[in-house]
């Protein structure tokens, strides 16, 4: 077959084609004259190769096949080409071991116009206004958004989405394998309260009645499993109407999964050999250490597992990151009876005091060196916790057993010093940091802390881990206490199943009993990220309203909200659990990417706007009265 454009990828360049004729087509990168040769740059979504167009005879005479020179001295960076040459190895000195096998060899123009234009132009391009070969890091964000489609010709930025197809295709590969069903479920649904605010789209055939976009599949796939499906999965795209971070989007791609008839560690275990397998895929790094193996013999889960009170306790965080110590230790019952009241009025009012140990044995370990913190460096830190509730921290360097450097010394008595040095295994030059508020609000204020000094300290480093501490966290609390509508709410979904030993608990009235009872929930952190979270559901009716009951839903409302699941519960309902792992936030990481725009192709702003579309926009009159809606401005 005589090709129209390409008859090679780049990628497929190499020594192998030496001699051979190629038709290759592409963007120009750029175009270099060097007196009788001009050299091309070539780059196609597989990466780059040198094109030579030479004399035809001596350097710096004239060419004499159809005005190729001149052609190539015409083009510009971006401009489309389909060029016709033969491939020829390099010098041993000129291989470029950055282009790959293409970068050791080179696509010499051809000269002779018997077989058509060695070089055409299928298409022009205006001067970019960023340069597509660097790394963009000095360019405006908010430029490469508008110029996304620019922006996304990058190398960097196409291996990224060339990662996460891999993720991809390992994903549904992977489930197949274990008996999963793909099957999708409606974008356009119920609202229905799931923690966030539910992005709504009015129906004009109903007028005064919406639509939302799921939150989740969560109701659906659990019909499925009424149904009968067993083991179900979806590459499922879901939208909350929630404010941005730096790994969040307003709509997100997340692999969604069910399963029937499997005990919590059972289903655990499955998701399990599916990261193990996805890192080797794509990375090639296996995490089935030692210390994996050992733990996969002893529990039947290789990633160790955290409870959520004891992340909270050591961590500050319940997606801790534990690929280094820092842990934190609860001192409240050693400074209960101090000189300094900030601590002493704190725990007589039921909170906590939590310390933040920084040993400079821990650091040689790490083969990080000692901080040399100034005041400055001390003060800033209460800019780091107050977001969490917390009026400042305290701290204190040890120049001696029971000699602090500290603002807070002098409320302390030597003995005093020496009992915390040794709860805490704090030596001379050692720091330790302190913070006194109600738990869990000082918990998380510290394991905020506890991340920013890992990070100045060396612990964390930005681009792609080289180093990936995986745990399950476990055994999360069934509800949390809302202190806006003075109510219970559920913790993860009102679709958890508490832990079995806890069970008769969610009859009860008693709030203070509803709050000690314990989910069968679970996340999987990953160097201080959730990359997947689920739970095993209530499949007993009983449980299901007395769970309604205890998070304020009146019978009413609870069918007015999911009359069409509870009536479903009644038909023979399997046990069952589910879970959901972030693409994005899986491709981010894998990818050492900073935001979770760097793996999507088309992303919104911290602001959810597409800069390059301008949407959200305005619409007609027309298609507003169709809705029968209309928009209200305020001032």
């Amino acid at each position: 077959m005589k090709h129209a454009y390409r008859s090679h990828s780049i990628a497929q360049l190499g020594l192998a084609l030496e001699g051979q004729s190629v038709l290759l087509s592409g963007w120009v990168n750029r175009v270099r004259d060097h007196g009788g040769v001009v050299f091309i740059d070539l780059r196609d979504r597989s990466g780059y190769c040198q094109v030579v167009v030479e004399a035809d005879g001596k350097l710096g005479e004239a060419f004499d096949f159809k005005g190729t020179r001149k052609e190539a001295l015409q083009l510009r960076a971006e401009y489309v080409v389909s060029l016709r040459g033969t491939v020829r190895a390099r010098p041993a000195n000129m291989v470029n071991a950055k282009m790959g096998e293409a970068g050791k060899v080179e696509v010499v123009l051809d000269q002779d116009g018997g077989a058509g234009p060695a070089l055409t132009v299928l298409a022009a391009a205006e001067v970019p206004p960023f340069s597509i070969e660097n790394d963009n890091a000095s360019v405006n964000e908010n430029t490469r958004l508008k110029y996304r489609y620019l922006d996304l010709r990058r190398p960097a930025l196409m291996d990224n989405f060339k990662l996460r197809h891999k993720l991809l295709q390992h994903t549904r590969r992977y489930f197949d394998s274990q008996g999963f069903l793909e099957i999708e479920t409606p974008i356009l649904y119920k609202s229905t309260p799931e923690g966030a605010r539910d992005y709504l789209v009015p129906s004009r055939v109903h007028p005064g009645q919406f639509f939302a976009l799921p939150q989740s599949p969560q109701s659906l796939k659990q019909l499925l499993m009424i149904a009968g499906v067993e083991r179900y999965c979806q590459i499922a795209r879901c939208f909350r109407d929630e404010d941005l971070r730096a790994d969040r989007q307003p709509e997100f791609t997340q692999i969604d999964l069910e399963a029937s008839f499997l005990s919590r560690d059972e289903f655990l275990a499955i998701l399990e050999r599916f990261v193990v397998g996805l890192w080797k895929e794509c990375l090639g790094v296996d995490l089935e250490t030692a210390g994996y193996r050992e733990r996969l013999a002893k529990t039947g889960l290789g990633f160790p597992c955290i409870a959520y009170d004891d992340a909270m306790r050591d961590y500050g965080s319940d997606k801790p990151d534990i690929r280094f110590g820092l842990k934190l230790t609860d001192v409240s019952k050693d400074v209960e009876s101090c000189g300094f009241q900030v601590f002493s009025s704190i725990v007589k009012g039921g909170g906590a005091v939590i310390a933040l140990p920084v040993r400079n044995d821990e650091l040689t370990t790490a083969k990080l060196a000692a901080p040399t913190w100034s005041r400055k460096f001390f003060d800033g830190l209460n800019a780091i916790v107050q977001p969490q509730g917390l009026k400042g921290v305290a701290w204190a360097r040890v120049e001696a057993s029971g000699q602090w450097n500290s603002p807070i010394a002098k409320f302390f008595k030597p003995e005093e010093m020496q009992a915390l040095e040794a709860k805490l295994g704090l030596k001379v030059g050692d720091h330790v940091f302190f913070g006194a508020e109600q738990a869990p609000r000082v918990q998380e204020a510290m394991g905020t802390l506890r991340l920013h000094l890992a990070r100045e300290l060396g612990f964390i480093k930005p681009g792609r881990s080289d180093q990936w501490e995986f745990a399950w966290i476990l055994d999360f609390p069934l509800f949390m206490y809302d202190d806006k509508e003075g109510r219970l709410a559920a913790a993860h979904h009102p679709f958890t199943r508490p832990l079995d030993e806890d069970r008769e608990k969610i009859f009860s009235d008693n709030v203070k009993v509803l709050k000690t009872i314990r989910a069968q929930a679970y996340d999987l952190a990953l160097n201080g990220f959730e990359v997947a979270g689920g739970s095993m559901r209530i499949f007993d009716p009983k449980v299901q309203s007395a769970m309604f009951k205890a998070i304020g839903f009146s019978e009413e409302e609870a069918k007015k909200q999911f009359g069409f699941f509870l009536e479903a519960l009644q038909y023979g309902t399997p046990p069952h659990g589910g879970a959901a792992f972030g693409v994005d936030r899986l491709a981010m990481l894998l990818a050492g990417a900073d935001s979770l725009r760097e793996v999507i192709a088309f992303p919104k702003t911290a602001r959810a706007v597409c800069l390059m579309s301008e949407t959200p926009s305005e619409v007609s009159p027309e298609q507003l009265a169709e809705l029968r809606l209309q928009v209200i401005k305020t001032s």
